[in-house]
Parts: C-alpha cells; sequence; structure tokens
C-alpha cells in the first residue's frame, strides 16, 4: 500500500491536510510524476477519517492539476506537478509571509537595508545559503 507521509491535527480542515501531505510527499519526491498516489479508501483508513473526506483532498489536487484519474485504476500524478506545487508554495509564501513582513518591517520603522541584514543574520542562524 502507498502512504502518505505526516499526521492530522486539529489546526486545519482535514481535506486541507491530505492535499497538503500529498503535496508534501510529491515534493520531496515520494510520489513522482504518472507515479499512483493512495486511494481515497487507503487514505481513509490511514487517518481514521471518512473516505468522502479524503476524496475531497484529492479531488482538490485533481483541480489544480496536480492528480489525474484513471479511471478503473486510481489516481496519479500529473506531468509538471512538481513545478506547479513549487510555484504555488512560492506564491502563498510571499502571501502569507513576506507581504506581513514588510508591513511590520515598514510599522517598526526599518529600512531596506535594516530587513536584509535581519533575514541575512537568520539564514546564517539557520546554518547555511538554503531555507
Amino acid at each position: 500500500m502507498n502512504r502518505v507521509h505526516g499526521s492530522l491535527n486539529d489546526q486545519a480542515l482535514i481535506y486541507l491536510q491530505i492535499a497538503q501531505m500529498l503535496e508534501d510527499d510529491i515534493l520531496r519526491g515520494v510520489y513522482r510524476e504518472e507515479e499512483q498516489v493512495p486511494s481515497t479508501n487507503e487514505l481513509a483508513r490511514e487517518y481514521n477519517i471518512n473516505p468522502a473526506t479524503a476524496a475531497k483532498g484529492i479531488n482538490l489536487l485533481v483541480a489544480e492539476g496536480v492528480l489525474y484519474k484513471r479511471r478503473g485504476i486510481g489516481m496519479f500524478v500529473a506531468p509538471g506537478a512538481t513545478a506547479a506545487v513549487k510555484e504555488k508554495r512560492r506564491k502563498a509564501l510571499g502571501e502569507e509571509y513576506v507581504l506581513p513582513l514588510l508591513r511590520e518591517a515598514k510599522s517598526l520603522g526599518l529600512n531596506k537595508e535594516e530587513l536584509l541584514a535581519m533575514v541575512k543574520e537568520a539564514i546564517e542562524h539557520e546554518g547555511g545559503e538554503k531555507a
């Protein structure tokens, strides 16, 4: 049986967590393009959730073009899915973290150089160029 890596929590809707865990596994190369992902029934059993909830998470990724269905066989990672997920996450990173960071820096009166220095310091603290 294919297995999605991760665990559910109470912080977000379950179907969104299922979709995110599948995206995470695609980004990590657990599921490559054209490979089959777990079925809604497998996900339901694994996480003790309603199959309709698992299906909602999978259908969200189908709507985004990350997964596609082969009738009678199952769900598969779409060609270009890795790039699509990366682009979606980059955009979300900007909207959810970078823009609020810039707004807060502005409200604190930080200039560009001060903010960039803080970011560089954080990168060095975390141990490298890439997060």
